[in-house]
C-alpha cells in the first residue's frame, strides 16, 4: 500500500516547474535544500531571494507526523481551532508510552492496560479528524515514516526533534512543537526562519568497523551541540552515494544533536532501492523522472564554499568508529583514543548494559551487522559480560528479522528483544540495577545521552556508538576494550578476536509483516466522539492562555536562574512524567525540576522571596502566581536543547512565567515559547547574566511598544536599592508579536476561524 499516492503524483508533476522558477528568479544554481524549500513556498510568501538566517518564510508542508507523547497536546490544541478535518495528510504513532522491563510481549500488554485512556483518546481523535493511526507496537514514528511516507523532494514537519530522520530519503523533514503542527493541520502556512546551509562533502567509502553512525558522531564532535543551529546540513559527494538509505537516515536522525534544522541527502540509487524494497516502486519511478531536481546542482557541489555558509570535508575511508559521551552527544572519541579517555577521566570501566536499536539505528542493515558480531560470540564461545537489549524500529523490521533468524542470533547470547518502541532511549526503562544512584557505564546506539535521560540516574555514564560497536563492547563488558585490535578470552580459556561486522542492506527475501499496525481514519469522522474523561488525571481539555500585559512584566520575581546545560529534559522531564503529557496542570509539576539553580548549585530548590523560604520550582511558581506576581526565567547557552516537546514552553507559561532570557536558544524551544505567547529574549551582552541576583525585582522596559528589530531593556531592582539596566535582543516579526498580543498562536488561529 502506498500512502498519499495522489498527493505525491501531483507534487512531482509541479516540482520541476517550481525549481526552475526559483533558479530563474535567483539567477544561480541551487543546493538540494534550496530547491525543496523554494518548491514549497506558501502563497503568503512570494517567490523572491530570502536571506538566510534573517527572513521568515511561510511554507506549505506535505504532511505532519506526531508521536503519542507530543500528539496529545498537539491534538488537544487542534480540537479548539475550529476545523472538522486536517488539511494535510497527518499521522499519529504510539511509540513513547511503552516501558521496557522484561521483553516485548509482556511490556506491550502492560502498556496497553496502563495507557488505555490515552490510546483511546488518540485513536478516537484520529478517527474524527482524518488522521492515520499507528497503534502501540507498530513501531517508532521515524522508522514508520521512512518505510511508508518519506519521499524525495518532499517537506514534512513532525512533533519530535528526530523527525529529521526522513532526510535519509531526500526529504526536508523538521521537528516542531505541537502548535506548529496545528498551523499545518489547520491549512495555514508554516513559518520558519530561512535556514543557513552547511555542506558536508563525503569522499571515500566506509570500511570495516566504521558505519554511517560514525559519520554523524564525528560531525557532532566538529560542530558541537549548537553548531548546526539555524542551518540545514546537506551531505553530498561520492561518499554520500556509497551509503544505504537507512544509513543516511541514521546520519540525519542525529543531526538533531547538533541543533540542525534538518539534514538531507540527494536522491540516488540506494534511495531508489529502498523505496522499491518497501513497496513504493511507483514513487521511485516518479522520482527517477525528475532526478536532476532531487539533488543539488553540480556547480554547487563543485564549488561548495560559494553556495554553502560552511563546508566540512570528511574522508570515509579514513573514518574511525566513534564513541561519544558521556552526558553530551558531541563529546566525540575515536575508538583508538577511547580507552585512554576512559582511564584519564575515570569513567566507570565496567560496561553494565549495551542497548541497540531505537529510531536512530534499528534498520535491517543495522540489526544484521550487529547480529554478525553476536554470531561470532556464540561461535567463538564468548560469554557476554553486559546486559544486552535490542529494540526493533518497527513491526516490519521485527517480523522480517525474526523470519531471517536475526533476532535469534541476539537471543542466543542472552539478548532481550524489547517492544517496537522508544523505550530506554527516552527514559521508558525499568532498569535492573542494585543501586539506582551509583556511578556506572552503559553504551547505546541511541542519539541522546543527556544526564539521567535513559534511567533517571545522574551518575549513569551513557555513551553513544553504532549497534555493532555496542554489541562488541557488551560482549567484552569493558570500556577499555578495542574491538578492532583487542582480544578476548573465551569459556575454554582461548584467546579470540572479533572480525569486522557484515550486514545486508536489504533482506534478500524482501520485507514481510502480518500486521503492520495501521488503522485508517473513519470515513465519517463527525460521528466519532473523542474520548476524554473530565475526571482524568492524564487528559485535560485546554483553556486558552490570557495575553501578557505590560503591567505583568514589571516587578517580576525570578523563578530560576538556570546554570549550565539546560535541555528540554531538564525543563520538562520524560520517563515517568510521560504519563501526564495530555494534562497540562499535572505535568507542570515537573517544570524545571532538573535545572541547576545558579544561586545554590542545587536542583529543584529555589528561594521564593514572597514566601521567605526555599521551595521546589513548580511550587514556587504556583505560589507567585496566586500572589499575582509575574515570574521570569534566566539561562545560559543553547537553552532548550534536545526534544521538540512544547511542554517545556507550556509549563512555565501555565505557571505564570512571562519571559525567558538566555545567552542563546535552541531553535525549536525558542519557537515553542513564541507560539505560546511568551517572551523569548537573549542578552545583548552575555556577561549581563552575572548581574542577576536572587532577590531582584525584574522589569521589562519597552514591552508596550514591542516591535520587530527594536530591542527591549531589562531593569534589575536589587534589594540593596541599587539598579542595573541592560539591553535584550529578540527575533520576533509582526506575526509573532501578534501571538504575544493574542496570548498564543493558537488564540490567533481561533480568531482567524471566527471562534471565541
Amino acid at each position: 500500500m502506498i500512502f498519499d499516492l495522489k498527493m505525491i503524483r501531483e507534487f512531482y508533476k509541479n516540482y520541476p516547474e517550481r525549481v526552475n522558477a526559483a533558479k530563474a528568479k535567483l539567477k544561480r544554481p541551487l543546493t538540494m535544500a534550496e530547491k525543496i524549500l523554494y518548491a514549497h513556498l506558501h502563497e503568503d510568501s512570494p517567490l523572491q531571494n530570502y536571506k538566510r538566517g534573517e527572513d521568515y518564510v511561510f511554507y506549505q508542508v506535505d504532511r505532519v507526523a506526531m508521536q503519542d507523547a507530543t500528539a496529545q497536546m498537539a491534538l488537544l490544541q487542534f480540537m479548539t481551532c475550529g476545523r472538522k478535518k486536517v488539511a494535510v495528510p497527518s499521522t499519529v504513532h504510539c511509540d513513547h508510552l511503552i516501558t521496557a522491563e522484561t521483553g516485548a510481549v509482556k511490556d506491550l500488554n502492560v502498556a496497553l492496560d496502563k495507557n488505555k485512556e490515552v490510546f483511546d483518546f488518540l485513536s478516537t481523535v484520529s478517527q474524527k479528524y482524518g488522521i492515520g493511526f499507528w497503534k502501540p507496537g507498530a513501531g517508532i514514528i521515524h522508522q514508520i515514516v521512512l518505510e511508508n511516507y518519506a519521499f524525495p523532494g518532499g517537506m514534512m514537519i513532525g512533533t519530535d526533534s528526530h523527525t529529521v530522520n526522513a532526510g535519509g530519503l531526500g526529504m526536508v523533514a523538521i521537528g516542531v512543537g505541537g502548535a506548529d503542527a496545528v498551523d499545518a493541520m489547520a491549512g495555514m502556512g508554516w513559518e520558519l526562519q530561512k535556514p543557513k546551509l552547511i555542506g558536508v562533502h563525503l569522499t571515500g567509502k566506509l570500511r570495516g568497523w566504521a558505519s554511517p553512525k560514525d559519520v554523524i558522531l564525528a560531525v557532532a564532535g566538529i560542530l558541537t551541540v549548537k553548531g548546526g543551529t539555524g542551518a540545514i546540513v546537506e551531505y553530498f559527494g561520492k561518499g554520500a552515494q556509497s551509503m544505504s538509505a537507512t544509513g543516511k537516515g541514521t546520519i540525519c536522525n542525529m543531526g538533531a544533536e547538533i541543533g540542525a534544522t534538518t539534514s538531507l541527502f540527494g536522491y540516488d540509487k540506494s534511495i531508489a532501492r529502498y523505496l522499491k524494497a518497501t513497496g513504493r516502486s511507483k514513487v521511485a519511478a516518479m522520482a527517477n523522472k525528475v532526478a536532476e531536481h532531487l539533488t543539488g546542482d553540480a556547480e554547487c557541489y563543485a564549488n561548495p564554499e560559494k553556495y554553502f555558509d560552511q563546508v566540512i570535508e570528511l574522508d570515509l575511508s579514513k573514518l574511525e568508529p566513534h564513541i561519544n559521551g558521556p552526558f553530551t552527544p558531541d563529546l566525540a572519541w575515536p575508538l583508538s583514543k577511547f580507552a585512554a579517555a576512559v582511564k584519564k577521566n575515570k569513567y566507570p570501566v565496567k560496561l553494565e548494559v549495551g542497548l541497540i536499536g531505537s529510531c536512530t539505528n534499528s534498520s535491517y542493515e543495522d540489526l544484521t551487522r550487529a547480529a554478525s558480531i553476536a554470531r561470532q560470540a556464540k561461535e567463538k564461545n564468548l560469554e557476554v559480560k553486559a546486559e544486552f537489549t535490542i529494540t526493533p524500529g518497527s513491526e516490519l523490521i521485527r517480523f522480517t528479522a525474526e523470519r531471517d533468524g536475526v533476532l535469534n542470533d541476539f537471543e542466543n547470547i542472552g539478548g532481550v528483544v524489547l517492544a517496537n518502541a522508544c523505550g530506554p532511549c527516552i527514559g521508558q526503562w525499568s532498569r535492573h540495577i542494585d543501586d539506582a544512584k551509583r556511578a556506572n557505564s552503559i553504551m547505546t546506539s541511541f542519539n541522546r545521552n543527556f544526564t539521567g535521560r535513559n534511567d533517571g540516574n545522574p551518575n549513569t555514564h551513557a555513551f553513544v556508538a553504532s549497534p555493532e560497536i555496542v554489541t562488541a563492547f557488551a560482549i567484552a563488558g569493558d570500556l577499555t576494550f578495542n574491538p578492532k585490535k583487542g582480544t578476548l578470552v573465551n569459556r575454554k580459556g582461548e584467546t579470540v578476536k572479533l572480525d569486522p561486522p557484515k550486514g545486508e542492506e536489504l533482506p534478500k527475501n524482501g520485507f514481510a509483516v502480518e500486521d503492520a499496525g495501521y488503522i485508517e481514519p473513519a470515513k465519517r469522522g463527525s460521528a466519532v466522539k473523542v474520548a476524554v474523561d473530565k475526571k482524568s488525571d492524564r487528559l485535560q481539555l485546554l483553556k486558552p492562555f490570557v495575553a501578557i500585559s505590560n503591567e505583568e512584566v514589571q516587578n517580576m520575581r525570578i523563578l530560576i536562574k538556570a546554570k549550565g546545560k539546560c535541555t528540554t529534559d531538564h525543563i520538562s522531564m520524560a520517563g515517568p512524567w510521560l504519563k501526564y503529557r495530555g494534562h497540562l496542570e499535572n505535568i507542570s509539576n515537573n517544570c524545571l525540576i532538573g535545572a541547576t539553580n545558579a544561586f545554590n548549585e542545587e536542583r529543584n530548590k529555589v528561594y521564593n522571596i514572597e514566601a521567605g523560604q526555599y521551595m521546589e520550582v513548580p511550587a514556587s511558581g504556583r505560589f507567585y502566581q496566586k500572589k499575582g506576581v509575574g515570574t521570569i526565567v534566566f539561562g545560559e547557552e543553547n537553552y532548550g536543547e534536545g526534544s521538540s516537546r512544547e511542554h517545556a514552553a507550556m509549563e512555565p507559561r501555565y505557571l505564570g512565567v512571562k519571559a525567558v532570557v538566555v545567552k542563546s536558544f535552541a531553535r525549536i524551544h525558542q519557537t515553542n515559547l513564541k507560539k505560546q505567547g511568551m517572551l523569548a529574549l537573549t542578552f545583548a551582552n552575555p556577561a549581563d547574566y552575572e548581574k542577576i541576583r536572587q532577590d531582584d525585582k525584574v522589569s521589562i522596559l519597552g514591552f508596550d511598544t514591542f516591535a520587530p528589530g527594536k530591542n527591549l531593556k531589562i531593569r534589575l531592582d536589587h534589594a540593596d536599592g541599587s539598579t542595573d539596566t541592560f539591553e535584550v535582543l529578540h527575533t520576533y516579526n509582526e506575526q509573532q508579536i501578534e501571538w504575544v498580543r493574542y496570548g498564543s498562536a493558537l488564540n490567533k488561529i481561533r480568531k482567524d476561524f471566527g471562534m471565541k
